[in-house]
């Protein structure tokens, strides 16, 4: 009967806790939304907007005004009263010059003017660098340089050493015959220098250069002094009659070689 009457207020106990809780329960979910709920239901003002105003800056100062040039006068009163003339009281002995002590005017400096631009120095429209009037500069005329004179046939006596070029076997045996033009420097000790070939036939041209290589002039004197001389040498090789012949003949430019 003591244990029958214990259960009973256990489950009596238990059945008013749990409905307890779930009321607790209940009432913190709704406070919690309302707590949620009221910044939606209260919306604050949104902020003032201030506008600034914005200023456009002002332009740059303009070139000061070209005051135009009035020389000064003297201030002299008017001897006509009511369109009367009458006489001054005193007439002056002479004339007083009139002196401008102001300087003259020159107009607004240019800040991109170059001298010897189109335009005086003042105009905002000048082009630097352009034609003005100034003093043009003019080149120098180019100087002529005189060519030596051409002699020819003169100086072979100054030869004292000729080597006489050998016909070459190939170009005899096919009848090749011709003239061979070189040209070369005769230098200060009379050897000759810078040998090339001018004009000629390939297979003449080395015997050519072989024999005109071992000449040996006299040195040419100028002024006291030997110089270097340029000479063109023809070597012509002939087949005539079954004979094989060979000579030159020297054209020589005589001039000092810088």
């Amino acid at each position: 009967m003591f244990a029958d009457s214990l259960l009973e207020n256990h489950w009596t106990n238990h059945g008013r806790r749990g409905w307890t809780t779930l009321a607790s329960f209940a009432l913190q979910t709704m406070g919690i939304a309302i707590l949620l709920m009221l910044p939606l239901i209260y919306t604050e003002g949104l902020p003032k907007l201030h506008l600034i105003s914005m200023s456009a800056p002002l332009p740059p100062p303009g070139p000061p005004p070209v005051g135009s040039h009035h020389p000064a006068t003297g201030l002299h009163q008017s001897n006509i009263f009511d369109g009367i003339v009458v006489a001054p009281p005193t007439i002056p002995i002479g004339v007083k010059p009139v002196i401008d002590d102001s300087p003259p005017n020159e107009g607004t400096p240019c800040a991109i003017c170059v001298p010897g631009g189109v335009g005086p120095m003042s105009n905002a429209n000048a082009i630097p660098g352009g034609l003005g009037t100034t003093a043009t500069i003019v080149p120098p005329p180019p100087r002529t340089v005189a060519r030596p004179p051409r002699i020819s046939h003169m100086m072979e006596g100054n030869l004292i050493y000729k080597v006489q070029p050998v016909y070459p076997p190939l170009a005899r045996s096919a009848r090749i015959q011709g003239s061979v033009l070189l040209r070369a420097i005769i230098s200060r000790s009379g050897t000759i220098e810078n040998l090339n070939v001018i004009s000629g036939h390939p297979m003449l041209v080395g015997a050519a250069i072989n024999a005109v290589r071992q000449w040996r002039y006299r040195p040419y004197i100028l002024n006291d002094e030997p110089v270097e001389v340029e000479t063109q040498v023809t070597v012509n090789f002939s087949l005539s009659g079954g004979q094989e012949m060979c000579w030159s003949a020297t054209e020589i430019t005589m001039g000092r070689i810088q």
